[in-house]
């Protein structure tokens, strides 16, 4: 692809930052405090604000609810957009409630069960204020222990919530199934992995498709290879970008794995457009615990535009050569020498043409806006 072709594609490349990822967040054991942190919806928006500024690569905010919770959603649909962004996926909390000890959706108490539908719902009355069109389900649901639940009829039960969920979308709205082999249920997982997640999606009809999160797979799991799989048969609705050492540790997007990522927009490539509109919902999702938040959120869209442009350089006709001549040290060479071209100037050029600093990070870096929002929010 010629380098004029490349920054075009990039120009276009647009992706979706989570509000949580804004606020203060941490682990098991203790929630760290970055100066200036968001702590409301309207602040976080300040920051994505931020993102898009410099960067010009944000297509919208993802809301997490009841966290981003709001009187007014028409106030706040025009809030973002007086800044230059909208509201994206809106993401259900079925974790943090006490009723939903033992499930949520998959609860056999039908009265707490019921609550879990009904808080879905209130978010798919959410979408219709901020013309949102994605809901994007994580379900917690599972067992810390053997026998103590019954897998098949934790399954029955969770479809038929689903069902539930499900009649209640709009036509041009999408369920996106999210899936967790283990956490915070430590024997099993009601939504385990992609292909129950798959299964579910197969059961609703087509307005569910499968989201993937980078860090919600067993050690040595082949993402790219699900990425494949879903996408060859309709069902890859989305991504939550982030990196991962060890289990879901939420880290900044491209911060260990970046062959990985690169992997993944190479199979990405072979289905989608990423610089259109016509393309799974591409969404961040991290923690960022110890990182200023602005900059961690800058970081990873950097990672991602980065990953686009080197998977873009595959030459695709060769490499379909070398797959049917079995020439399995040419395949592979052909996709390392993308992986290994230095792409960033590319993408500096890129930003110049399109008025912004070539160094989006260090010109964030030098402006006043965490010395500022840190008094300003005390």
């Amino acid at each position: 692809m010629l380098r004029n072709d490349l920054k075009e594609k990039v120009k276009n490349f647009k992706v979706e930052i989570p509000s949580w990822g804004f606020s203060d967040s941490g682990t098991r054991f203790k929630v760290f405090h970055i100066p200036g942190a968001a702590k409301n919806i309207f602040e976080r928006i300040e920051d994505a604000e931020q993102v898009e500024k410099y960067t010009k690569a944000v297509s919208a905010v993802a809301i997490h609810i009841p966290w981003d919770k709001v009187d007014d959603w028409k106030h706040l649909k025009k809030f973002a957009e007086d800044k230059g962004l909208k509201i994206g996926a809106v993401n259900p909390n079925l974790f943090q409630d006490e009723d939903y000890k033992f499930g949520s959706l998959t609860n056999l108490d039908e009265k707490k069960r019921s609550k879990a539908i009904d808080h879905v719902l209130e978010c798919i009355d959410i979408m219709k204020s901020v013309d949102s069109k994605i809901l994007s389900l994580w379900l917690p649901d599972g067992t810390d222990y053997p026998g103590q639940g019954d897998f098949a009829k934790r399954q029955e039960l969770l479809i038929d919530s689903l069902k539930k969920i499900y009649s209640a979308l709009e036509k041009d709205m999408t369920l996106l199934i999210e899936y967790k082999f283990f956490e915070p249920a430590f024997y099993h997982t009601d939504t385990a992995d992609w292909g129950i997640a798959y299964a579910l999606s197969k059961d609703l009809g087509d307005k569910a498709k499968v989201i993937i999160d980078l860090g919600h797979h067993a050690q040595g799991t082949n993402i790219e290879y699900i990425v494949s799989i879903l996408s060859s048969r309709g069902k890859l609705g989305g991504f939550h970008f982030n990196s991962r050492k060890y289990a879901d540790d939420d880290l900044t997007v491209g911060s260990v794995n970046l062959y990985e990522l690169f992997l993944i927009f190479v199979e990405l490539n072979k289905f989608f457009d990423l610089s259109s509109d016509k393309k799974p919902a591409l969404v961040i999702d991290q923690s960022a615990a110890m990182k200023p938040k602005v900059q961690a959120m800058i970081q990873s869209v950097e990672a991602l535009q980065i990953a686009y442009l080197k998977s873009l350089l595959v030459d695709v006709k060769s490499l379909k050569e070398a797959q049917l001549n079995n020439d399995i040290v040419m395949a592979e060479e052909i996709i390392k020498d993308a992986f290994l071209t230095d792409v960033r100037s590319i993408l500096k050029e890129a930003r110049e043409e399109m008025g912004l600093d070539p160094d989006a990070l260090n010109a964030f870096r030098q402006s006043d806006y965490e010395s500022i929002v840190a008094k300003k929010r005390g």
